[in-house]
């Protein structure tokens, strides 16, 4: 199993429990509002609004919340002022850690970041100190809905994606950046549930972590992921124990 598909299958348990939580909710607004900014709030000519307000649907938003957060971003209504970063660094055994955020204050969302990186064992680093390590690749998680590994990749690889990963109770598809909407269409056009899409940084190697390093490298995303600006964390590390 590659370390991928092992962090893939931890994220998704984490997800469960922070859909339990309502925090996924706060993420998903985030990520409407600044598409809606950023492209308009047309879905039909947005792709990354689109994709927002599936995602969305997906973890069963009320439709007042995708229609408010629309709103905010494209100024109908009175909203916070997003910026897009992304931080790099180092974690427990030296795994590669890239974090994410949506932030209306840098300099609180760095303090922060950097605060846990510290306090959890790892170290923030500068901007390409880690990204290199990374390819930008599009993911999507499909329950197993009664398919079989052969029929899944026989409807993905006509759409064009590249590799597929399977788990004990779903599949997750992996594409380039060009076939992701492709992809992605052809699975909604055939009636499949799909869980969740989105564009994510993907190791090009792992590294192996077990042991109390695992804990540790987990309790340092964990509480990366509990911070209010952070919206996606990504590792190289290959939970071998998990």
């Amino acid at each position: 199993m590659s370390g991928h598909s092992k962090w893939s299958t931890i994220k998704r348990k984490k997800g469960a429990l922070d859909a339990k939580r309502g925090k996924i909710f706060t993420k998903l607004i985030k990520e409407i509002t600044i598409s809606a900014r950023d492209g308009g709030g047309d879905p039909d000519g947005n792709p990354r609004l689109r994709l927002a307000i599936d995602n969305a649907k997906s973890q069963n938003m009320p439709a007042d919340n995708i229609t408010r957060a629309i709103k905010k971003g494209t100024g109908e209504q009175d909203g916070v002022n997003y910026i897009e970063v992304t931080y790099e660094g180092y974690g427990p055994s030296g795994v590669a850690i890239l974090v994410e955020c949506l932030t209306d204050n840098k300099n609180r969302t760095i303090a922060e970041v950097r605060h846990l990186f510290s306090k959890y064992g790892g170290s923030l680093g500068e901007n390409g100190s880690v990204a290199w390590m990374f390819e930008h690749k599009g993911i999507i998680t499909l329950p197993a809905q009664g398919k079989t590994e052969d029929d899944i990749f026989e409807i993905i690889s006509e759409a064009g994606a590249d590799d597929l990963n399977t788990e004990e109770d779903f599949y997750e598809v992996v594409t380039t950046i060009e076939s992701f909407e492709p992809v992605r269409r052809q699975l909604v056009q055939l009636g499949l549930e799909i869980e969740n899409a989105s564009l994510q940084w993907i190791a090009k190697n792992t590294a192996p972590v077990s042991g109390d390093a695992s804990e540790k490298v987990i309790k340092l995303i964990d509480m990366l992921e509990d911070s209010d600006d952070v919206q996606n964390v990504y590792t190289n590390a290959d939970f071998e124990d998990e």
